[in-house]
């Protein structure tokens, strides 16, 4: 398992920043806030997987491509930046001694929090 950095999700994290597309709200939040089972795969039929993906700040490269266990560190709903979701992804990535993506998810976080 090589966990990378997923820079087009962490583009569009920025994107979404920028434009105001984000839900600040607090660290425990990120349990009832993430997108269910069923919101996923209803995003996957809708958007496919290349614009899945984008709501992911890493992905594992042993993983198949096309499965959502490919994915990694999720930050929002499909809709917008959930601060709490940011905040999830950098203590995880913590955790688990990954640097980029903590470091991308500190990066997010700075951007959420200076507006």
């Amino acid at each position: 398992m090589t966990i990378h950095l997923n820079d087009a999700g962490l583009k569009h994290a920025k994107s979404l920043i920028r434009a105001g597309d984000v839900v600040v709200d607090e660290p425990g939040d990120w349990s009832s806030a993430q997108a269910s089972t069923s919101d996923e795969n209803a995003f996957l039929e809708k958007h496919g997987w290349a614009e899945y993906a984008e709501w992911f700040l890493a992905y594992d490269d042993s993983e198949n491509e096309e499965t959502k266990g490919r994915f990694k560190f999720p930050y929002g709903d499909f809709g917008k930046v959930h601060r709490s979701g940011v905040i999830a992804a950098e203590q995880r990535a913590g955790s688990e001694h990954d640097r980029k993506v903590e470091a991308a998810a500190k990066e997010l976080l700075e951007l959420i929090d200076k507006d």
